[in-house]
């Protein structure tokens, strides 16, 4: 609203309306006007334009404008109506502060001529501030002793509006130990005070909350609030006390080092140093405790320093002292009891106690060999302890008492399969995870004489070259014992027993150590052949054990015989056999025939006949049998021929070297019927006592066919049976013979006129024959292998068929 004088006055209902917006004087050539604070933006102040008596067209071109020096922002003219209007908000409180009297003074200027007009708008308070305390919260300290009447100052509110907008009143929240005192000093200024009405105690009310209100005049009324916290200041009158009388902790015995054990809670009803708890331990304490444990002064933290051992110490009694640090000190006293738990922290231990080695292979059954003892430090599961055996034969555990066991025999030994056991004794607790332990125990098994010595095979085949040097090593015999020590000490000897007229310990013997036997003189192969016997060998238990073995010693034949003519007055280089033969006889007459024989065998005694060249190189109507020696014509006989004929017969055998005998034939050649009657008693003395002899080479023939179409047979069927057999051995045979049979030294011939037994276990003797080898006879050329000798049978004195054989 604006008043001008120059206009009078309005209705009375407008003025009321409007006195709160603005308001117009004039006088020393000054406007008013008066507007609340917090007007909002475009609140009317007044018609300035018109006040001032300007015309509103004249506004622009006079260059109409409103200043201030120092809230020039706050008001403004519209220029078109001529109204000055709430620019920005106005903060009474802001532009004046406390002052009671707030104004904005503004300059308005116009051009044409140049005017300035003085307008004052007065800002009035309206109750938009609260009264305000100078925090949220009061603290005040009362000591618990004081008396009752005492007065504690306080402070009060502010209220930044003026007048009854800033006349405050206070109310205190109820308590019945303080009341609140004020005391007016002037009409806004009040002084308060607390008063106690009842006496306090820290330990039961130790603060006090209070709730201070202060309301100002303002219309509406406006409130503010402020926190009275009262403190209640300790007396050292109260102990520390404990939570608890007795703490009780379960500890595992692996607890590591450092860990907390417990936390002792013990509170001081006092505040301040008088409630400041110190924990200690008893002075009475034991010094184990004190190794293991460790008390915090301050905290009271209970903490681990050394390992436990449940086995050692299974629990602990902890006295504990709390001391306050008021003057006097008061204390108090609590008890820890600290459980031990344990751990499957110990594996069992073993101990073999007594052993009973060694133990004899024959011992019996259930027969005790050691005692073994278990024990396990834990407790509970963690130490109950069972026992197995590995392996688990031939013995086994017996319990015999809690935690003692024994190892017996189960089944029964024989030191020849194991000598040794070696056993391994598992020793496991029930704890979870389980422990174990074990023990080895070496049980030795002693030695029983129940096995006698054992060769290798039960025979043995020797071959041993005649004419060997006197103490020649032929063979070793070898036994074993599966026994040991003197069990297994083997002594040979032979199985004394007559060889014809002579005690076999005169060819052999052998070593009671080494088992070598040797022959103690040379041996005759033409005398014997084959030689059986047998070594014993013995061992030194008690009683002692023994076994034989049978040694065939075949004496091998060398050309150690030169071949011995077989004819009346024949043999020596002095001596000849004359033949008479007539004129005109036919080719192929035979004209006489050499005889022969060799002590030796085989190749040995095999003989051929060669006729020697005569002197000068002259042609012989004449030739002998190379197998038979039969001398006969080559082609027919004449007049041209010769009277006298001297043939020179050499007869070899096939050894190596070859040994010879020459034969003289003188042959007559006479007209036919001057044949003298001497010839033909010659002739009959042939054939009467050594006509067997004269078909000897004719045997020989069909026996080497025969016995060479089985040799290779027998030598495969002995090898097949006798492969696995040791090699034989002879110090005296250079080379290793071939062997043809279990009691044959080869393939037969008849060397002389005599039988012998040559294998003792085969049926009747057999006539002694000559043996071939598969192979060519040493003194052949390979091309000379095929040959077709000449048998010719001297029995009816026709030649017999020819054979043909293969060396």
């Amino acid at each position: 609203m604006v008043f001008s004088r120059r206009g009078g006055l309005g209705a009375q209902d407008l003025l009321l309306s409007l006195l709160l917006l603005a308001t117009w004087e004039v006088g020393s050539g000054q406007l008013h006007y008066s507007i609340p604070e917090e007007a909002k933006h475009g609140t009317f102040v007044g018609r300035i334009a018109q006040d001032l008596g300007l015309e509103l067209a004249e506004l622009v071109p006079r260059l109409f404008r409103v200043a201030s020096k120092t809230h020039g922002d706050l008001l403004e003219v519209n220029l078109q109506n001529g109204i000055l209007f709430v620019n920005s908000r106005i903060d009474r409180e802001e532009l004046c502060g406390r002052s009671a009297e707030c104004s904005i003074h503004l300059e308005v200027i116009v051009d044409r001529p140049l005017q300035v007009f003085h307008v004052e708008v007065k800002v009035k308070d309206i109750n938009d501030n609260p009264p305000v305390f100078r925090g949220r919260e009061q603290i005040i300290f009362i000591p618990e002793s004081r008396l009752l009447d005492s007065r504690f100052p306080i402070e009060g509110a502010a209220d930044a509006d003026i007048g009854v907008n800033a006349l405050l009143a206070y109310t205190l929240s109820p308590s019945d130990y303080f009341s609140l005192d004020v005391q007016a000093s002037d009409e806004l200024s009040k002084s308060l005070w607390l008063e106690l009405r009842k006496s306090l105690d820290r330990e039961e009310t130790p603060e006090l909350r209070l709730l201070l209100t202060a309301t100002d005049g303002g219309k509406p009324e406006l409130q503010g609030t402020v926190e009275l916290l009262i403190t209640v200041l300790d007396v050292n009158d109260n102990a520390p006390l404990f939570d608890q009388a007795v703490y009780r902790v379960h500890l595992l015995e692996t607890t590591a080092n450092g860990t907390l054990v417990t936390t002792l809670n013990a509170s001081d009803a006092d505040e301040g140093v008088n409630g400041e708890v110190v924990f200690s331990f008893d002075s009475a304490i034991s010094r184990d405790i004190q190794e293991k444990f460790q008390v915090d002064s301050s905290s009271g933290e209970i903490r681990l320093i050394d390992k436990l051992d449940y086995e050692e110490t299974k629990s602990y009694e902890i006295q504990v002292k709390a001391v306050d640090k008021g003057s006097p000190p008061m204390s108090n006293h609590c008890k820890v009891l600290v459980k031990v738990l344990d751990v499957n922290d110990n594996a069992p231990e073993l101990a073999v106690t007594s052993l009973y080695l060694p133990i004899r292979e024959d011992a019996p059954l259930s027969t005790v060999i050691a005692l073994i003892t278990v024990s396990d430090r834990d407790s509970g599961a963690n130490g109950q302890v069972t026992c197995s055996l590995m392996p688990h034969v031939p013995f086994k555990l017996v319990s015999t008492f809690k935690n003692y066991y024994s190892l017996v025999l189960d089944s029964a030994l024989d030191r020849e399969s194991l000598s040794v056991f070696e056993l391994v004794v598992t020793a496991r607790d029930g704890g979870s995870p389980s422990l174990w332990a074990t023990a080895s125990v070496s049980v030795e098994v002693a030695d029983v004489n129940d096995n006698a010595p054992a060769f290798a095979q039960p025979e043995y085949t020797v071959f041993v070259k005649e004419n060997n040097p006197p103490g020649c090593h032929i063979f070793t015999v070898s036994a074993r014992d599966a026994d040991a020590q003197e069990n297994a000490l083997v002594s040979y000897s032979l199985v004394e027993r007559r060889v014809g007229e002579r005690a076999l310990s005169s060819y052999v013997s052998v070593h009671a150590e080494s088992g070598k036997v040797y022959a103690l003189q040379p041996l005759d192969h033409e005398e014997l052949e084959l030689l059986q016997f047998q070594v014993s060998a013995r061992d030194a238990g008690v009683p002692p054990l023994g076994s034989n073995v049978t040694l065939q010693v075949f004496v091998l034949d060398e050309n150690d015989n030169a071949p011995a003519l077989l004819a009346p007055r024949v043999g020596g280089t002095s001596g000849a056999v004359s033949e008479l033969v007539p004129r005109l006889v036919g080719a192929g007459h035979v004209v006489a025939k050499v005889r022969a024989v060799d002590a030796d065998s085989g190749y040995n005694a095999w003989l051929s006949y060669e006729l020697q060249p005569a002197a000068g190189g002259a042609r012989i109507p004449f030739r002998v049998g190379l197998y038979t020696g039969e001398i006969s014509t080559t082609r027919v006989l004449d007049e041209a021929d010769l009277s006298r004929y001297r043939l020179l017969v050499l007869v070899k055998d096939h050894g190596e070297p070859a040994l010879t005998a020459t034969a003289t034939v003188l042959v007559t050649l006479v007209e036919s019927g001057q044949e003298p009657k001497a010839s033909s008693r010659a002739s009959v003395g042939v054939a009467g006592p050594e006509a067997a002899l004269v078909d000897v080479n004719v045997y020989l023939i069909i026996a080497i066919c025969a016995v060479s179409s089985l040799l290779v047979l027998t030598l495969l069927l002995y090898t097949a049976l006798r492969c696995s057999a040791p090699p034989t051995e002879g110090a005296c045979a250079p080379g290793k013979p071939t062997l043809v049979c279990s009691s044959a030294v080869g393939s037969w011939s008849n060397s002389q006129q005599r039988w012998q037994k040559v294998c003792s276990s085969e049926g009747p003797p057999k006539t002694d024959l000559m043996a071939f080898s598969p192979g060519l006879p040493p003194s052949l050329n390979p091309s000379e292998g095929k040959e077709q000798p000449e048998a010719n049978l001297d029995l009816s004195g026709n030649v017999s068929p020819t054979f043909e054989f293969w060396l």
